[in-house]
């Protein structure tokens, strides 16, 4: 195991992040973050913490179950989920921890698409790790990671796990 981000970093990570996302947008006014369950959540709520700090503004947050959504799970029963958020006209910005293969960003686009016209979906990724299979790509990213398709990237938040860290995993290493 390799650790690559530990806490510090991390929260310096998600200021730039933050400050990225802010310049890109020419501010924040119509702004929602949208987490892509599980750690794409405490990271939106992260970056909305921030931009309440830099601007002095809300910005909405909501956690998203994409499972619907996904082609690759098989039978998988999965309810079609809410939305709480209105997206209609806003930029939505899609935050999730790492972007792969680009087939959970494919699945939250669709969904977000079956709940409204926003004025733009965006991309914010804490690490992007190569090897896509569909042509998407990050507006904001923490960290390029590049990896082996046998290694793993492993994020870690206090909100989940207890402690702030990204590791890479060896192929022998397991997932915990």
């Amino acid at each position: 195991m390799k650790n690559i981000i530990d806490e510090s970093s991390l929260n310096r990570t998600l200021i730039r992040m933050t400050h990225e996302l802010i310049e890109r947008n020419k501010g924040v006014g119509n702004m929602v973050l949208v987490g892509i369950l599980t750690r794409g959540v405490p990271l939106a709520q992260r970056i909305s913490a921030n931009i309440k700090q830099i601007e002095g503004t809300d910005v909405p947050v909501v956690s998203f179950d994409i499972r619907y959504w996904r082609d690759d799970l098989g039978d998988l029963k999965v309810q079609k989920p809410s939305l709480d958020l209105d997206i209609q006209g806003k930029t939505v910005v899609l935050v999730d921890d790492v972007l792969y293969k680009g087939r959970t960003v494919r699945a939250a686009i669709d969904g977000i698409m079956s709940f409204g016209r926003p004025s733009s979906i965006q991309l914010a990724v804490l690490v992007d790790r190569g090897h896509r299979e569909l042509p998407i790509r990050a507006d904001v990213v923490g960290k390029n990671v590049p990896t082996s398709i046998n290694e793993s990237v492993r994020v870690l938040l206090k909100e989940v796990d207890g402690v702030d860290a990204v590791n890479i995993l060896e192929p022998n290493e397991k997932m915990i």
